[in-house]
């Protein structure tokens, strides 16, 4: 410093030397972290997160619960990631004493390791409770995927706020609710915008299609009855869980009968996410006509990774239940027709809670109805054909498909942050503050 520098300019210097001995005094000494998933998506993001740390550190010690995955990444889990995957209102009271008795084990384990960082994957219910015993102790806390206070019950941010010192959002337009109560949080984007295999954008679909199907036996036989009398394939995904399958695959299928009697040239596939799930979708199409059975094909395929964005790639439109495969579609660039139902009364209790207008993640992130849901009452056989109909036109396709691109580029310019770098970036933010 020279002596004619400015006060400020004098402290900016001491804080920045103050914060780089600080972080050489941090490099000497391993990094210890605990980190939690509580289900099997949340191993995926685990050990993303995991790599990217063992990329910039060679000296981190993983101490907490996590799957394959994370466990490939140098995690020794303390107990298997299944024993915290439990879901439902009956089933979590059912599981309770062994839910309290693990997070008792997890905190007993990571006072032992002396934790630097505590990582809590998703599972709010379980991460958030074991976060708000860690910040008080001096661990630095993150919760990496957002509870969804930006639909309902905002007031859940005061918790969150206790428990962590940031959050990691998947989506941009999560992030308002942490601004408007001054609390740490950035978007470093869902998986998938990592994940998705870009070779399906780059090759023409007439390709995408002879590729999908000359892997499958079950499509080539589909396909080869039918020779090139093909008008368009439809992408039918109604959920994965079977209270999903048993309530909209038989809407759909309403849809399906309906669409057929206008264009007998439609195909549709369903790509089922295990055989199981493959008999159970199944089972529901051979209780329906024989002109409706020909026109579908249900495949599962473990041989092809990622196969149903293969199938949603190789389609004209995707029909498909809310949730994360709206997402994919929308990446993939597919048009799209969202169909859900729930229990009449869950429907009810949801509909006062829940503060956003729409069920499909691209209309969430346009914040308009850029593809059409049928929700409810409106997810009938004729509303299901007619709006799919409608979507086959060149002008709404085109139209829809335009939304669709902007929407993504979107979401991709606005979670462009690292989820390790976002990390270290407030870990050291704090640490100056420590100093």
């Amino acid at each position: 410093m020279t002596d004619s520098a400015t006060p400020d300019q004098y402290h900016n210097f001491i804080d920045q030397t103050e914060t780089e001995i600080r972080s050489a005094e941090l490099q000497t000494v391993p990094l210890v972290i605990g980190i939690v998933a509580g289900e099997v998506s949340g191993d995926s993001l685990g050990a993303d997160f995991m790599q990217q740390m063992n990329n910039l550190r060679g000296d981190i010690v993983w101490v907490g619960v996590g799957g394959t995955k994370m466990q490939a990444q140098g995690l020794q889990s303390i107990f298997p990631l299944e024993r915290l995957a439990v879901m439902g209102l009956v089933e979590v009271m059912a599981q309770l004493p062994d839910l309290l008795k693990a997070r008792r084990e997890l905190l007993s384990a990571f006072k032992a390791a002396d934790i630097n960082w505590f990582i809590g994957i998703d599972a709010p219910d379980f991460n958030l409770r074991v976060a708000k015993k860690l910040k008080p102790q001096g661990v630095f806390c993150v919760q990496y995927v957002s509870p969804s206070i930006w639909a309902w019950r905002e007031s859940r941010i005061h918790n969150i706020k206790a428990a962590t010192d940031l959050v990691l959002c998947l989506f941009p337009f999560e992030l308002s609710v942490y601004e408007r109560h001054n609390h740490p949080a950035i978007c470093v984007g869902h998986p998938l915008l990592r994940t998705i295999d870009q070779t399906l954008l780059e090759t023409p679909i007439n390709q995408r299609r002879s590729e999908l199907v000359w892997h499958n036996d079950g499509l080539q036989q589909f396909f080869i009855e039918r020779f090139d009398d093909v008008s368009q394939l439809i992408c039918v995904m109604p959920g994965s869980r079977r209270g999903e399958i048993t309530a909209i695959l038989p809407l759909m299928l309403d849809g399906i009968q309906k669409l057929i009697l206008l264009d007998p040239k439609l195909c549709f596939i369903i790509p089922t996410v295990d055989q199981n799930h493959q008999y159970i979708v199944q089972d529901v199409i051979d209780q329906r006509s024989e002109q409706l059975r020909a026109a579908i094909v249900v495949v599962y395929d473990d041989s092809q990774p990622a196969f149903s964005q293969q199938a949603m790639a190789a389609s004209d439109i995707v029909m498909l239940a809310s949730g994360t495969a709206t997402l994919e579609a929308m990446l993939l660039e597919r048009p799209m027709v969202v169909v859900y139902q729930l229990n009449k009364l869950t429907y009810q209790i949801a509909k006062r809670l829940v503060k956003v207008p729409y069920v499909a993640l691209p209309n969430i992130l346009a914040d308009t109805a850029i593809v059409p849901e049928l929700i409810q009452e409106q997810a009938s056989g004729d509303n299901i054909c007619r709006t799919v109909m409608r979507l086959l036109q060149p002008r709404a396709y085109a139209e829809q498909l335009k939304d669709l691109v902007a929407t993504k580029h979107l979401l991709q310019q606005q979670s462009n942050h690292d989820p390790a770098n976002s990390v270290i970036e407030q870990w050291f933010i704090q640490a100056k503050h420590w100093i």
